[in-house]
């Protein structure tokens, strides 16, 4: 846990230093406090996170949802969202991002822990799966397991040659 580093994205600076404040009393590390979308993706391009916690209404043209998907896409790190927010409408634009949680303000400490620890979990199984996956489809090995791989063609019928009375 005190090796986790986490991005804050979060546009109020008072909510935005509790939340801080919050992470360090848990044991976590934090990489960087951001309030745009924009700045975000920089900043997690530069720190690699383990994990974001974002909020949805940012300063600047990008929103929240906005960022994590491109966070989220360009370097496969989780997305907690953090939000005052809950309507039906942000929670499907917020749904299609795949995030690995969502926490409506006002939060107490321990839901916060419990998400991000599950968030983390999560993602390091995802990430084995991933990796799994990608050895049995493409390891030397697969060629001699098609069923690994759905890109190896059928074998052709195979014939056993007649070797009993057949000179060799």
């Amino acid at each position: 846990m005190a090796n986790t580093r986490i991005m804050i994205v979060e546009d109020e600076w008072a909510v935005a230093e509790d939340i801080k404040i919050s992470l360090q009393n848990l044991g976590y590390a934090i990489s960087s406090v951001t309030s745009s979308g924009k700045e975000a993706i920089q900043k997690a391009e530069e720190d690699r996170p383990d994990l974001v916690l974002m909020d949805i209404v940012l300063q600047g043209e990008m929103d929240g949802i906005e960022a994590a998907s491109q966070i989220r896409s360009c370097y496969d790190i989780p997305i907690i969202y953090l939000t005052a927010y809950a309507d039906e409408k942000i929670l499907e634009r917020a749904r299609i991002t795949e995030p690995f949680g969502y926490i409506v303000k006002p939060f107490v400490n321990e839901d916060l822990k419990i998400a991000i620890e599950i968030a983390l979990y999560k993602h390091r199984v995802e990430k084995e799966r991933n990796s799994l996956k990608n050895f049995r489809v493409h390891s030397p090995r697969s060629q001699h397991y098609p069923a690994y791989s759905p890109s190896v063609r059928p074998a052709k019928k195979f014939e056993m040659p007649k070797v009993i009375g057949s000179k060799l």
